[in-house]
């Protein structure tokens, strides 16, 4: 994906002709899917209109009832889930505001070439990849992101590579010496083969995969030098590789390997700390250098390794924080008009590079964090007036370099290095812009959405392009309690920004389109999704118990709204994910993700989103670890949830699941108990029954990890004693 800062109707005129960059393409099926939209939402307002003129029938006919206490119970519990489908009717609105026009761009690449015709007149481009940890983040898995980048299907000298590494970690660094070095293989293997994917450790694995026997012959536009070429440089990758994995299982770099770089003696002069130690900025490739050559001789690209100054008495704003100090420094040595940030657990998937192609009608995607290019402009703050169609020529970027004095020699490398580490320290943001009105925001934990949605509001457009080959792949969280986590952050973030003054309507009045800021809304609101989501799962369960109903007899007209909003959006949601590619069981853990997210990811953003307006929580940030033990990679592989961590988050779930299935199996007790009520019971309750078989069933895996699963990945005996005992507290309290 990228977001692209810059307006998007940029086009040259070149005699009378115009050379569009790309073109949009509207997504088909529109009348189909409007269709379906507006038939479920006609349904949801006939759910809501039954339950409105229940609630009003029961208040007229509450003095004539026998059990006032019941009919009460009944009346706040239905009120209550009037209120939730309503919420629901809302956020389908919001949903289908974003779904509305998918708009899908395709790029002109012959037009680019024709464009600029000669190749100094490219725009070169930085680009960022930002690691903190390097356990969790291992240099192995950076490197390869970082070679996978710098082998773009792009001219070497006008790229330039940096590495963000906030632990100042000395394997860090010696992983990226290491890869500077391998590049000069790398790069001239990548293009005289045309080589994808361009990460080393992702194509070496994709050819080592087993073949059939017996394996077919090599296909005719096969290269003849490939086979040997590939050989010798998978060997001098495992070399590589090998290296590395010593050192970190050594815990310290060697005297031998020290002796091969300057750089080593910041982490001898003094003790570097992840919280507590000096800039230490390395320029380890200097694509102005003629020197600089791969063995082809042709031109590297920069590659500049960065752990800005961090002192325990300054804030340094996580990865916000690492990126402003990325835009400040790389504006001294190299100052590309454009910017592309990539996460460091991901690679370059595609040398030539949901819900997003809405975003594109409604006036642009916002900024994720990761795979976006930027105008460096849009990122310092500058404001874009579209009427003036104000574009920033390339030639005078470059004339903005030559008087920084970073054009040609006029500074050696050594010398940019200790001009520019000034602006990675931890007092140069003092009194300043940096985090208010120049580059990421600070003090939200999606620092990403909040500077997006301010850069689109300065008149910056964004597009999403998504090509058929996908521009990045990388690595996502392994286990559930890993994206339970990962997407309460994400929840909370964007709940605080709809709570700020940077809340869409309130920032984004009358700057962006009224659309786009109902677009955000989508995300912004998934916290408060948690308390409808919750209400509609725990009291249909609680009054099967009381034997209280709330849903129209299955033998009633007014099911069928019920019956279709059901039918109609599993099915759609089925069709559209098997038409992606994915698996029926893909499928169904997509919905249990769904479930769970509302009951724990969300709740636990939104009591956190409340407890710090209140002043009695702070706002940290957590990092996803990247590595998975075999067996755990294993599992996920064949599509199996992990549930083997002491989690509050899975008390939660665990509760939740039992305490639905306690009341489900009560009503059926009593149904076979009583064998002639049972038609009527099933009559009366069938709906609230189906309602809570689909949240079983949905379970099915967890109650699978608390009581049957022997590998690691089940459920701790802790979690699930305390999520029975829980959970039968609680049904013995709806009983009686």
């Amino acid at each position: 994906m990228a977001a692209v800062d810059w307006d998007i109707h940029e086009e040259e005129e070149e005699g009378n002709r115009y050379l569009p960059l790309f073109e949009a393409k509207s997504a088909k099926g529109r009348i189909a899917y409007w269709i379906y939209a507006v038939s479920v939402y006609v349904a949801i307002a006939l759910v809501c209109f039954n339950r409105l003129i229940h609630l009003l029938l029961q208040i007229v006919t509450e003095e004539d009832d026998d059990d006032k206490l019941m009919m009460r119970r009944r009346w706040w519990c239905m009120g209550g889930l009037l209120m939730a489908e309503l919420w629901y009717s809302f956020y389908y609105f919001i949903t289908q505001i974003l779904r509305s026009n998918p708009i899908y761009y395709s790029t002109l690449k012959k037009n680019l070439c024709r464009r600029y015709e000669e190749e100094k007149l490219l725009p070169s481009v930085d680009i960022f990849v930002c690691t903190a940890n390097d356990q969790m983040e291992p240099p192995l898995m950076v490197i390869n992101t970082v070679l996978s980048l710098m082998s773009y299907n792009y001219p070497s000298n006008k790229l330039n590579v940096y590495l963000s590494d906030d632990g100042a970690s000395v394997f860090m660094f010696y992983a990226l010496l290491e890869a500077s070095r391998f590049s000069k293989h790398w790069l001239p293997f990548c293009n005289q083969f045309n080589i994808e994917p361009r990460s080393p450790s992702a194509y070496f694995s994709s050819i080592s995969q087993p073949q059939p026997q017996p394996q077919p012959p090599p296909p005719p536009h096969q290269h003849p030098l490939l086979p040997n070429r590939c050989l010798s440089i998978k060997q001098l990758y495992e070399e590589m590789e090998a290296r590395i994995e010593e050192s970190m299982k050594a815990g310290k770099i060697s005297e031998q390997v020290k002796q091969q770089h300057v750089g080593f003696g910041e982490w001898d002069v003094f003790t570097c700390t992840r919280k507590d130690h000096q800039t230490i900025l390395q320029i380890l490739i200097d694509g102005r250098d003629d020197d600089a050559v791969d063995v082809e001789g042709r031109p590297l690209p920069t590659l500049v390794y960065m752990a800005r100054e961090k002192r325990p008495q300054y804030h340094h704003n996580f990865k916000a924080g690492a990126m402003n100090a990325l835009i400040r420094v790389s504006s001294r040595i190299s100052n590309s008009p454009v910017i592309l940030n990539v996460d460091c657990d991901m690679y370059s998937n595609n040398s030539e590079s949901v819900e997003f192609p809405g975003l594109n009608a409604n006036g642009g995607p916002m900024y994720i964090g990761t795979g976006c290019f930027h105008r460096r402009d849009a990122l310092s703050g500058l404001k874009y007036d579209e009427k003036a169609n104000k574009i920033h020529d390339w030639n005078d970027h470059q004339k903005h370099i030559t008087d920084n004095g970073t054009d040609g020699l006029k500074e050696s490398a050594r010398m940019l290095e200790e001009t520019s580490k000034i602006l990675a320290s931890c007092t140069y943001e003092q009194d300043t812009q940096w985090g208010k009105e120049m580059g990421l925001k600070y003090g939200c934990p999606v620092e990403d959405v909040i500077t997006g949605l301010s850069i689109q509001c300065k008149g910056w457009r964004s597009a999403y392009y998504n090509p058929k080959r996908k521009g990045f792949l990388g690595v996502a969280p392994t286990t559930l309690l890993q994206t339970l986590i990962q997407h309460k952050r994400w929840a909370e973030g964007d709940f605080q920004i709809f709570l700020s003054k940077h809340c869409p309507f309130l920032l984004g009045h009358r700057k962006i389109p009224l659309k786009l800021q109902i677009s955000y809304c989508n995300y912004l609101l998934w916290a408060p999704n948690s308390l409808a989501t919750l209400f509609y799962i725990l009291v249909p369960s609680f009054c099967l118990i009381k034997g209280i109903s709330l849903f129209p007899q299955l033998s009633s007209i007014w099911i069928l709204p019920y019956a279709y909003i059901i039918t109609a959006t599993y099915a759609f949601s089925a069709a559209e994910f098997l038409y992606s590619g994915s698996t029926a069981r893909g499928w169904l853990n997509d919905q249990r993700i769904w479930l769970y997210k509302r009951v724990t990811s969300y709740l636990f953003a939104l009591t956190e989103t409340i407890l710090k307006l209140l002043g009695f929580a702070k706002s940290g940030f957590v990092i996803t670890t990247k590595v998975a033990e075999e067996d755990v990679s294993y599992r996920y592989e064949q599509e199996m949830m992990e549930f083997g961590a002491a989690s509050p988050m899975f008390k939660v779930l665990g509760t939740t699941a039992l305490f639905c299935l306690f009341s489900l199996a009560s009503v059926v007790v009593r149904s076979i108990r009583d064998p002639q009520r049972a038609i009527l019971v099933v009559n009366e309750l069938g709906s609230q029954m189906i309602l809570s078989s689909l949240v079983v069933v949905i379970n099915l895996p967890l109650y699978n990890a608390m009581f049957f699963r022997k590998d690691t990945g089940g459920m701790p005996f802790s979690v699930t004693f305390q999520s029975l005992v829980l959970a039968s507290m609680a049904y013995l309290l709806a009983l009686y």
